[in-house]
């Protein structure tokens, strides 16, 4: 099964994003209850109690965390995110990683939205800069390992275990 390790997010107003984005570029967005901060994607595992038991050794953020900007990874854009820089989520990863999980490179964020074309680069930088240090939403005192499963209509998450 197709396992990961995530922290649920809330947003403000997830929709205002999408709409002021919606007329400069194009791309396959998360669905609002779908959205989460990623700690570990772990792939194709086999028996998840082997993670459970590692994940018990992970400290839990003491308290929600403010989202407060936007971001993209890749040039050109690929991938669209909200980002958090916050002290308590690099000593959590600092956790996961002296529990035994491999978090490559972690860099706090929660993928809005796969992009497949940006129409207008110079609006899109420009509404971009719009979003610097807005408070956009938390990410929530959680963690939990969810299976993925893909369908045509997008994936489906589902909770095997929480902290």
């Amino acid at each position: 099964m197709r396992l990961f390790i995530a922290s649920p997010v809330r947003f403000e107003n997830y929709s205002k994003i999408q709409d002021d984005f919606k007329d400069i570029m194009e791309g396959k967005w998360v669905e609002e209850e779908n959205l989460h901060l990623t700690w570990v994607f772990l792939g194709n595992v086999p028996d998840e109690r082997p993670v459970i038991k590692k994940m018990q050794k992970v400290s839990v953020p003491e308290r929600e965390v403010t989202i407060a900007e936007l971001g993209y990874f890749g040039r050109p854009p690929r991938v669209f995110f909200a980002k958090a820089e916050d002290r308590g989520l690099y000593e959590t990863a600092q956790t996961f990683k002296k529990a035994g999980f491999d978090l490559y490179r972690f860099k706090p964020h929660v993928t809005l939205c796969r992009i497949k074309e940006i129409y207008d680069y110079k609006r899109y930088k420009e509404v971009l800069k719009n979003y610097r240090e807005k408070d956009l939403g938390l990410i929530l005192p959680q963690i939990t390992l969810y299976r993925s499963e893909l369908s045509n209509t997008g994936p489906e998450y589902t909770s095997l275990y929480t902290l």
